[in-house]
């Protein structure tokens, strides 16, 4: 990568490079393990120009999201979540008014796990999901998907259909598309000229602040910081007028954006928020040179934490399979002689191999089963929903592993951290 995506600078820094791993979210079936496995570079920059964070464009959207393992609902948090979210921007955007036809879409609308909320309010809806396997599972929630991925020519044929939406939601895509302007685009294609667009994307700030590396992988082709997502919201005619911070993923950003012709002043939040990442030097290269020692330290400890258990004789498993799992498994090198295996709620995983690290993916049954004495949580960013979820290992002794921001190993029981 020789040129910002965004700007297209040539002033382009390195924050970290992980080496080449496999795309995060190709799960391996047992009879591909005797074949070969594309693994890609995992080196993260940042343009000194627009300072947007972003790592090399090696694998499409398509070959990634046509066929997808994760599915939304399984997270009983996020769900949750959505709910709420959806009750404020009903209030925010006035979709309830008497007599309005009023009209949501959202992109990336996965198995309808938000839209949902929608529907149970009798407001017309429409979600964009370019995955077949989870868009077919919002439509049996009932739900109306449009299998396809956003552009803004989809964007203008699905305005020509349903007409103008008064809010466009986009969370957790944000990242995800290379073509960051074409997307954006897109956006504003879709929404009405006095609507709303709420995009929900992982802070850069706390990326870096609490050393959440493992959410670099292929699929998230930039990291924003709210400077950078000023800048990505005028390539397509949209600006900032309000934004959130949210604990989600560790640490996220809600994006508030209107149409540039009616957004106004942005709120003193964004101002806040601004000023926040200016103080962690996120505008200049100094907030970036110390974060390649931090993650290497994650790594040497966790790897000390599992070869000392495997000395002793203690078995250790994992919970869960999340893309950002890989990405740790992979930079650590871990392998079944050190995680034996891992379990997912996810039905699609069951059966599978990790990428790259080759590690069995079992039903979550098989903890109570096998009675290990650690569980490392690989979806750290979801400890409270977990901890109380795994709450039953306190029965024989076996306690949690958290590896982000720093090693950490819980007794369940007592929710007390002992090293």
């Amino acid at each position: 990568m020789t040129r910002c995506r965004l700007c297209g600078s040539e002033a382009m820094a390195s924050v970290v490079d992980l080496g080449a791993t496999p795309p995060c979210e190709s799960f391996l079936a047992a009879d591909q393990l005797d074949q070969p496995e594309p693994a890609y570079p995992l080196h993260l920059q940042v343009c000194t120009d627009c300072w947007l964070a972003q790592i090399p464009p090696l694998i499409t959207p398509e070959e990634t999201f046509k066929e997808y393992a994760y599915f939304s609902s399984f997270s009983t948090s996020w769900v949750e979540h959505a709910r709420t979210f959806v009750a404020d921007a009903v209030e925010r955007a006035e979709l309830g008014a008497e007599g309005s036809d009023a009209f949501v879409v959202e992109v990336a609308s996965n198995d309808g796990y938000l839209l949902k909320h929608v529907v149970d309010r009798g407001i017309r809806c429409l979600g964009i999901e370019p995955s077949v396997n989870v868009g077919a599972a919002a439509r049996d929630k009932g739900v109306p998907t449009l299998t396809e991925f956003l552009s803004p020519e989809t964007g203008a044929a699905v305005r020509a259909e349903h007409g103008p939406a008064n809010l466009v939601v986009a969370n957790n895509v944000y990242a995800h598309i290379p073509d960051v302007i074409g997307f954006t685009q897109g956006l504003r294609a879709l929404v009405a000229d006095d609507g709303w667009v709420s995009i929900e994307v992982q802070h850069l700030l706390t990326l870096i602040e609490e050393n959440q590396y493992d959410t670099i992988y292929h699929e998230h082709f930039q990291y924003y910081t709210v400077a950078s997502a000023i800048r990505a919201l005028a390539s397509g005619g949209l600006a900032l007028v309000d934004v959130e911070l949210l604990p989600t993923h560790g640490g996220s950003i809600r994006l508030w954006a209107r149409p540039a012709e009616v957004a106004g002043e942005p709120s003193e939040r964004v101002a806040d928020v601004l000023a926040r990442e200016k103080a962690a030097g996120l505008q200049e290269l100094s907030g970036y040179t110390e974060f390649s020692a931090r993650v290497a330290k994650v790594r040497r400890d966790l790897l000390k934490f599992l070869i000392e258990a495997a000395e002793r004789g203690e078995t250790v498993v994992g919970y869960g399979a999340p893309g950002k799992g890989n990405t740790l498994l992979n930079h650590c090198g871990i392998r079944p002689d050190l995680l034996a295996y891992t379990v997912d709620r996810n039905p699609y995983k069951h059966g599978r191999f990790t990428p790259g690290t080759r590690i069995p993916i079992l039903p979550p049954e098989q903890i109570a089963a096998d009675k290990p004495d650690y569980v490392l949580v690989l979806p750290w960013n979801l400890r409270a929903e977990l901890t109380e979820q795994l709450s039953f290992v306190h029965e024989w002794g076996g306690r949690l592993v958290f590896p982000i921001p720093e090693l950490s190993v819980v007794e369940v029981a007592s929710r007390k951290v002992t090293s």
